[in-house]
């Protein structure tokens, strides 16, 4: 049975369904709106224009269907991709009837392949979308090397279980590193993300940097700009290595302020109903060169400490000299440039005041 669906601009036809699984055949998520609302939004804030654009695993077409309505002229080609027919049918379906919304400058091509068949029959593309339920690794080998010389790689796991330490060894197995099941558990796990995918593409001298990343639910979700060269990938590794007994995973920013900041205004100038708070968190935190951030809660158990509120403890540390703001991996997280023997002072300074008599 189907329904109609109306995301953003779009509207399509969708199985019904009462629980997602990837056992389905053809699945709308709507879960996943964000995910595909901060893909418009960061092809929007870069300036790349004429793109050939892959998406790997569409299901219904959705996420194709909103970028030939929202992206304004900027794609010359889009191939939509899915290895089930009754998917491809659909996307069909729902191309035709959204058809006079969409840029008709743009070639639209409906393919039912294996993804890796797909990409390594194809030329290359300057945009792949890897959105797979579970692990995104058996796309990995392919989708690197049919990625364009400055072209972007969008990566999904949903298998976070893995990442974040519940199943360590499954993460060993997959991805090479030892996860950390502690409160930095998200951010180590889409560091762990991140080394995999650039290890996977220096095999072919692709340096993949990540221009922005988060992690949001029962998924983490990471944006490659590539670099051809051997120097460039040598670079890169020279920024993976260990964080809290956990890793190899990259150590380098995880995040281009530039396009943070540029998603965040979009966003709001275009009045999407995507998280703000979310986009706004992650501007401010884009901004700090550090990797990690301090839980509160877990250095004030751990030092015997009464948790204080964030706002004093921010202000503390910007008085001290050191940048400061919240992280969006964890609700008790700041993120800054102070070591956690400084932040302790603080904590401690801080509720000496509270209790000094007046």
């Amino acid at each position: 049975m189907f329904t109609k669906i109306t995301e953003a601009t779009v509207t399509i036809e969708a199985p019904t369904e009462e629980k997602i699984s990837s056992k389905l055949p053809v699945f709308y998520n709507p879960a996943m709106k964000l995910n595909r609302d901060i893909s418009i939004l960061l092809l929007k804030a870069i300036d790349d224009q004429d793109m050939q654009i892959c998406d790997l695993m569409a299901g219904t077409g959705i996420r194709s269907i909103r970028f030939l309505a929202e992206l304004e002229k900027k794609i010359k080609s889009i191939t939509i991709n899915d290895y089930d027919e009754q998917a491809t049918e659909l996307i069909r379906k729902n191309i035709k009837a959204n058809k006079s919304a969409l840029d008709p400058a743009a070639e639209i091509n409906i393919t039912n392949k294996d993804a890796s068949t797909l990409l390594l029959e194809s030329t290359g593309f300057d945009y792949i979308d890897v959105d797979p339920f579970g692990t995104p690794n058996p796309f990995l080998d392919a989708a690197a090397r049919r990625l364009s010389r400055e072209g972007i790689l969008a990566v999904t796991a949903t298998d976070t279980s893995a990442l974040a330490g519940t199943f360590p060894k499954a993460c060993q197995r997959k991805y090479w590193a030892v996860p950390n099941r502690g409160p930095l558990k998200h951010e180590i796990g889409i560091r762990i993300l991140i080394r995999k995918v650039q290890l996977i593409a220096a095999q072919y001298s692709k340096a993949l940097t990540p221009i922005f990343s988060y992690s949001k639910e029962h998924y983490m979700r990471v944006f490659f700009r590539c670099k051809k060269g051997k120097s460039p990938v040598d670079k890169i590794l020279k920024k993976q290595g260990m964080m809290h007994s956990a890793g190899p995973m990259w150590l380098g920013a995880l995040w281009d302020p530039n396009i943070t900041e540029k998603i965040f205004q979009l966003s709001a100038d275009l009045n999407y109903d995507t998280n703000l708070r979310l986009l706004s968190t992650i501007r401010d935190e884009s901004k700090i060169a550090a990797a990690g951030f301090h839980d509160i809660h877990n250095i004030s158990k751990r030092y015997k400490l009464i948790a204080p509120a964030f706002t004093p403890v921010m202000q503390k540390i910007e008085e001290a000299g050191h940048s400061v703001a919240r992280t969006h991996f964890s609700d008790h997280g700041i993120r800054s440039t102070i070591s956690e023997e400084e932040l302790v002072d603080i904590i401690m300074k801080i509720r000496r005041e509270c209790h000094t008599p007046t």
